[in-house]
């Protein structure tokens, strides 16, 4: 990425592996940060505090907590009385997904780019080594920057907001790969769908199997406190 002389970025920071990684590469190319996390009352509650660890690593200028209770739609196992699937990856979108979630927190952040000025927003979305999300494919995103041209001041007055996808073709190993590459704690993020009540990773979940994974294909040691080993 080239540099861009101090501009504002905000990065949508979950408290996962791969949205400080797309973080650590938005400082890397000079920006300045503004984190939003939303505190969606998502079961795994632990990331919220991951997502603070890590804006407070990154040096983020500012760092948003925004509260949103999308439990009050359920639909999801992440934000519903519904069991988190522990059988392994399959080829179906699974019960984790949360309906219309990046759409929602893209729109978002959108406002909040545009109100502090920043005309970049970066999102660690992956469409390779994932859970098969709609919302993390590059299709979705490419559609989402043409309406933000369309649905916002600036965009209208020709200084559009775009919509940074660094991670949208690596696989789990790359992203591990630059999490070292950029000297970051792995250890900082989390991944756990399904918590354990001593505050380690299940194991079994699609997302913590994705990173031991990650790790495993990378070759390089996995800070991760599994309940059960992936």
């Amino acid at each position: 990425m080239a540099e861009n002389n101090g501009k504002f970025a905000v990065v949508l920071l979950s408290g996962g592996l791969d949205s400080m990684v797309a973080g650590a590469l938005a400082r890397e190319a000079g920006f300045h940060l503004l984190a939003l996390t939303i505190d969606y009352n998502q079961r795994h509650r632990v990331e919220l505090r991951a997502a603070s660890r890590i804006a407070k690593a990154l040096n983020a200028m500012s760092h948003i907590v925004l509260p949103l209770d999308l439990t009050a739609f359920g639909g999801s196992a992440l934000t519903a009385d519904i069991a988190v699937p522990k059988g392994g990856v399959g080829a179906d979108i699974p019960i984790t997904y949360v309906p219309a979630r990046n759409t929602i927190f893209l729109s978002l952040t959108l406002g909040l780019a545009e109100a502090a000025g920043a005309n970049d927003i970066f999102i660690g979305v992956n469409a390779l080594d994932y859970s098969g999300y709609p919302d993390c494919r590059a299709e979705f995103i490419e559609a989402f920057e043409k309406m933000a041209a369309l649905a916002t001041k600036a965009g209208v007055e020709g200084n559009p907001i775009r919509i940074k996808t660094p991670l949208q073709h690596m696989s789990k190993a790359d992203i591990v790969r630059e999490a070292d590459r950029l000297g970051l704690d792995a250890g900082m993020s989390w991944s756990c769908y399904d918590p354990t009540p001593d505050g380690k990773h299940c194991g079994l979940c699609d997302s913590c199997r994705l990173r031991a994974k990650g790790f495993e294909e990378a070759g390089l040691p996995d800070p991760t406190g599994y309940a059960t080993r992936p």
